[in-house]
């Protein structure tokens, strides 16, 4: 039988920390769960049989929790745009898809042993970021593998954090445009303070940017800046610099203060009063912290960092739905300050709306090269590379002698699967041979069709939400205004 938590030590003792309430409160029976679990064939085996095993979305608390009260939530979205920023088209189409996400009724790729004829169904993913899971976790070890192989060089590297404080977040979470404006500002500060500590005026950075908008404890918008920067510049004779060891970055700190407020009243949006009393300040809120020099050897350490700085919002891991009283508890790394305890209990929209507000526009680019690292410096020097060869070179040969076709449909995926979990997805879990992709389905008559044929269509719909309330016109009155009058002091500065 499948048990999860109650929750009504959390609401009696909301200090305590969230492991010992965890081990001293009463557990249930979980019905859907019950249900799920003996339709859906291969789930995770407990014996080490090295066979994939295709994962179940609706197991997820994440979903359990979106499918229910999503649509709801939309309903009542004014009640939350106070606290976490007005609702923008863009989280409802990607909620929705992560909905899909996985989902058999949607689509699929049907592989087939050439073997014994096993079939195994692989759902269609939303490829959605900064909400999926599943989806953001391949972007992550997808952009880990592409840092460490086609981006850096082998110099050593430092992580930096750029943060900005409280009462100036407001302006970057109304207007997203910002957040490019704020890498932009990064970039430079950091190149300058570089030239002018290493005497290097036509020195080169190589800094990788990943924009984060979302702490530890989940509830307010945090725009902060997550860099991987070679530590030191480089020259065009291609020479690197080295930083030393024992740097004060102080100089940079208050160089990026400067540029962010200077930045701010340049765009209308920060009163000069407010800017004068943040230049005052002795310790202002603005920080910028370095981690370790990583040296070129410490590949395991420049791939954990590469996965960091473009983490997912949350964890799954950390989350507690309870279905009865409608409220997720989340865990906490760290202890909040003010409430003095690990962990956050939201209500279900106080929750949906928290994580949805950290996911980005579309097209909006979260992660950015720049200087040595950029996409145009990695052309030039490819292009001059390419330039330099003999003309015999240009004759094409290949080499066939260990060719062998490969039934792979996605390289990537199979590979991916195969590191995270030390399973080969392709192969048959009858026989052990490798398996290839025989179609992809998305049509919906066919797909109904097969799955009714395999006895799974009944079994494999969405289970029933709860009531829900009525549709919410279409028609919105909405506007922003980004004048001072429309942010409170009292948000300013107790948030």
């Amino acid at each position: 039988m499948i048990f999860s938590p109650q929750s009504e030590d959390v609401v009696q003792h909301p200090t305590r920390p969230l492991a010992q309430i965890l081990l001293s409160q009463t557990w249930r029976p979980c019905p859907i769960w019950e249900k799920i679990l003996p339709i859906l064939p291969g789930l995770p085996s407990t014996s080490k049989d090295n066979v994939y095993r295709p994962r179940h979305p609706r197991l997820s608390p994440l979903w359990q929790c979106l499918h229910d009260h999503f649509y709801d939530f939309v309903q009542h979205v004014d009640t939350y745009e106070t606290a976490y920023g007005y609702f923008r088209p863009v989280v409802e189409d990607v909620v929705n898809k992560f909905i899909d996400c996985g989902d058999l009724t949607k689509g699929f790729a049907r592989a087939r042993c050439p073997t014994c004829g096993e079939e195994l169904l692989v759902a269609f993913s939303c490829k959605g970021r900064y909400l999926c899971p599943s989806c953001h976790q391949k972007k992550v070890l997808l952009f880990a593998e592409f840092i460490l192989s086609q981006v850096l060089f082998p110099v050593p590297h430092r992580q930096y954090v750029f943060t900005i404080p409280k009462m100036l977040r407001i302006y970057f979470r109304n207007d997203r445009k910002l957040l490019g404006n704020l890498a932009s500002l990064a970039r430079d500060c950091t190149l300058q303070f570089l030239q002018t500590l290493l005497g290097l005026p036509n020195g080169k950075l190589g800094m990788v940017v990943s924009i984060q908008t979302f702490g530890e404890f989940l509830k307010n918008f945090h725009p902060h800046l997550h860099t991987l920067t070679a530590d030191g510049l480089f020259t065009d004779s291609g020479t690197f610099t080295v930083m030393p060891t024992d740097t004060d970055l102080k100089p940079l700190e208050e160089l990026f203060r400067v540029r962010v407020i200077q930045m701010l009243l340049d765009q209308d949006l920060l009163p000069q009063e407010r800017a004068e009393r943040l230049l005052s300040w002795r310790n202002s809120g603005f920080s910028v912290y370095a981690g370790h020099s990583l040296r070129p050897d410490q590949s395991l350490s420049l791939e954990r960092t590469a996965r960091y700085i473009i983490r997912n919002t949350f964890s799954l891991e950390k989350m507690l739905y309870h279905e009865e009283d409608n409220t997720v508890i989340y865990q906490c790394d760290k202890v909040h300050p003010q409430t003095k305890r690990d962990y956050e209990v939201f209500s279900i929209g106080e929750f949906i709306a928290a994580i949805t507000q950290h996911i980005p526009e579309k097209r909006a680019q979260m992660v950015r090269y720049y200087g040595w690292y950029s996409n145009r410096s990695r052309g030039k020097r490819r292009l001059a590379k390419e330039a330099l060869q003999s003309p015999f070179d240009d004759l094409e040969v290949i080499d066939v002698s260990d060719y062998s076709p490969k039934p792979v449909p996605t390289k990537k995926w199979r590979e991916l699967i195969a590191k995270v979990w030390e399973v080969d997805p392709l192969l048959c879990p009858r026989c052990g041979s490798v398996m290839f992709i025989r179609a992809l389905t998305d049509d919906p008559s066919q797909v109904k069709q097969l799955l009714k044929a395999l006895d799974l269509y009944d079994a494999l719909l969405p289970r029933e939400a709860p009531a829900r309330s009525p549709p919410k016109s279409q028609q919105s009155d909405l506007t922003l205004d980004l004048t001072e009058t429309q942010i409170p002091l009292d948000e300013l500065y107790l948030n």
